[in-house]
């Protein structure tokens, strides 16, 4: 039921306290460059990312309120409103644009240019946020007690808790030291392995199997975070492709030569074990369950989609918003149109962005459509549920059949397609991250249009940081290798090829989308299953490490509120693992660009043994586990 008309805001309209500030800005810029930093590296890695408002509003309320000594809720708002800009940013750039790398890697096109990464991030930045300016009040003001937006509510809730930000501030600081320092250690000082891996065919001849943990704590964060259901749904699948469909490929195809594969089966395993048989033959199988759950994810969703769309057009246009004076001020609808025309013509005419006419045309409607619909799922659904990657296959699909229809083919049409649905896709992020921010600001009484500027900022910083982000990332490691895998990115490319050019091993996907179909039949979700088949199992092993973590804290035999703020704790001292490792990450990436990452290599200077390092590793790994838990089930309750 609406009780829009009932509600009262945190802090009252008539009340006018500091919110865009240039301590709001600077630290909100500050935090958009480093979670979106982080989340790039995160994403590429497990292809997932977290979200940033909590950690993000947790560190303002630590420094604004804390260090500072300023009670100034509104402006900690505005903090988290720019800083969650960044992971959102980065999220909707790094499941599509490391494509155009692998393509210059098989050298069918030159690599892109940074200007180019950051003119696509930053319109697709800011359509996103314009196309949801209008909406604000459809959807946030008029459905106020329909629509729940989890993620906004939740980040509204921790603001108010702001007596306790110095010590959840405190937490988070925490969890950025020890990864960072953990982080070191493995990929640094390289003492402890980073992934260890038990062959199965060791100890039963013939059996191609393998299993291990990978021994980073972002990824057992991730698992933490996600929850015991998610990290199972991901272990099932990755202990399905590397303990069943690669003894299988082994076992049937030794003496075989199989494309994609250029040698027998038998001795592309001989010689770079179940890792070379997962890199040659699972990734597709493993793509064609990515798409699938992605496609599948959209037609669920269209129902809701169409009643969606129609609804939000509706109310946009047909509802005034009920005037209660600086908590109703949107930024003018004027200027707003302007810049999306602007934008618009800026897609079709720079030479950066390799977009026609006709691919301009197509990111207005497909991002005002994606853009109301993101918004809208977000607020029923919560971010984490939001079909984007099914939102961006779909807009690749439909664009590149297009651009084959009109001419543009070969190197020309490819990368238009991966332009346009790079900027649709950051749409579609950045519209539910804005829509999230805008129902915080909304509970707790808020300026939205300073919370729009705020979020046109955090878009901005962040678009001139993700260009050097992935140029970095891919010099030091390259996409598509076991460091940074870019599987959303993969399949993103494998769509773009299969359509335009034909050549995809077409038996392989097919395998992989007959195993989706399955899965949705049995009711498991299928995007973490397939995202399960295509990862290394050692890294969906460590995920589920983090899921069994927080299993333990769920069953924990305390009251309610004391779970929850156990559970809370966890989540934020794994918000600041997950930030620390991609900080030392990005770092690691400078030191191996610059070549001076053999100077902290303790492991070739002392000449560790294999073995050794793999003990250490587990014993990291116990550490790591042990940090968890000291800093949400042990942790002492501050007074």
């Amino acid at each position: 039921m609406n009780n829009q008309k009932d509600f009262k805001p945190y802090i009252p309209a008539e009340r006018v306290t500091p919110e865009l500030t240039i301590t709001s800005i600077i630290l909100g810029i500050l935090l958009a460059v480093i979670f979106g930093a982080a989340n790039a590296y995160l994403g590429l890695r497990v292809g997932m990312t977290v979200s940033a408002s909590i950690p993000a509003a947790v560190i303002s309320m630590g420094v604004i309120r804390v260090l500072m000594r300023k009670n100034s809720i509104l402006e900690s708002n505005v903090v988290q409103t720019i800083g969650s800009a960044g992971e959102s940013l980065a999220a909707g750039a790094i499941f599509t644009l490391p494509a155009l790398f692998l393509w210059a890697k098989e050298g069918v096109m030159d690599k892109p240019g940074i200007l180019s990464i950051t003119l696509i991030a930053l319109i697709g930045g800011l359509l996103g946020v314009f196309f949801m300016i209008p909406l604000r009040n459809a959807l946030i003001v008029k459905e106020h007690g329909i629509l729940p937006y989890p993620e906004g509510t939740a980040c509204a809730e921790v603001l108010l808790a702001g007596e306790e930000g110095g010590a959840n501030a405190s937490t988070v600081f925490a969890g950025m030291g020890f990864a960072a320092l953990f982080k070191f250690i493995i990929d640094g000082l390289k003492v402890a392995a980073g992934e260890i891996t038990l062959n199965v065919g060791k100890f039963f001849k013939g059996f191609a199997g393998a299993i291990g943990t990978q021994v980073y704590p972002a990824v057992l964060s991730v698992g933490y975070i996600c929850g015991p259901r998610i990290s199972s749904y991901m272990f099932s699948g990755g202990v399905l492709s590397w303990m069943v469909l690669i003894p299988m490929i082994v076992l049937f195809g030794e003496k075989l030569v199989l494309a994609p594969g250029t040698v027998p089966i038998g001795e592309l395993y001989a010689n770079g074990g179940a890792s070379a048989i997962w890199s040659t033959y699972i990734r597709y199988i493993g793509a064609g369950a990515l798409a699938t759950g992605g496609i599948i994810s959209l037609i669920k969703s269209l129902p809701l989609i169409v009643k969606t769309f129609t609804g939000a057009i509706k109310s946009a246009f047909g509802a005034k918003a009920v005037d209660t004076g600086r908590t109703s001020k949107d930024m003018n609808m004027g200027i707003v149109l302007i810049a999306i025309l602007v934008l618009t013509v800026l897609v079709w005419l720079v030479p950066a962005i390799p977009v026609t006419f006709l691919g301009a045309v197509l990111v207005v409607i497909f991002g005002f459509f994606f853009a109301t619909v993101s918004s809208r799922m977000v607020g029923l659904v919560g971010s984490s549920n939001n079909p984007v990657s099914g939102m961006a296959i779909a807009t690749l699909l439909i664009t590149t059949l297009l651009l084959k229809f009109t001419g543009s083919l070969g190197a020309v049409g490819m990368t238009s397609a991966i332009a346009i649905g790079s900027i649709i896709c950051i749409v579609s992020a950045i519209a539910g991250d804005t829509s999230q921010d805008l129902k915080t600001g909304y509970l707790l009484g808020a300026t939205p249009q300073k919370q729009q500027i705020g979020e046109l900022i955090g878009v901005v910083a962040s678009a001139l940081a993700i260009g050097g982000t992935l140029y970095l990332l891919d010099t030091a490691w390259g996409f598509g290798s076991e460091e940074i895998a870019a599987p959303q990115a993969t399949l993103m490319k494998m769509i773009v090829e299969g359509v335009m050019e034909g050549q995809l091993p077409w038996a392989l996907v097919f395998i992989g989308v007959f195993i989706a179909v399955i899965v949705e039949i049995l009711g498991i979700p299928v995007l973490p299953f397939a995202i399960g088949i295509y990862l290394p199992v050692q890294l969906n092993a460590c995920i589920m490490i983090g899921g069994l973590i927080r299993l333990g804290v769920d069953k924990l035999k305390r009251d309610e509120n004391e779970k929850k703020i156990i559970t809370n704790n966890g989540i934020l001292f794994c918000s600041g693992m997950i930030a620390g490792e991609g900080l030392v990450g990005i770092l690691l990436a400078l030191f191996a660009v610059f070549g001076i990452d053999k100077v902290f290599n303790l492991s070739a200077m002392l000449g560790i043994p294999a073995v050794v390092s793999e003990i250490l590793g587990l014993a990291l790994l116990a550490v790591i586990i042990l940090t968890v838990l000291k800093f949400s089930v042990w942790k002492k309750k501050s007074k």
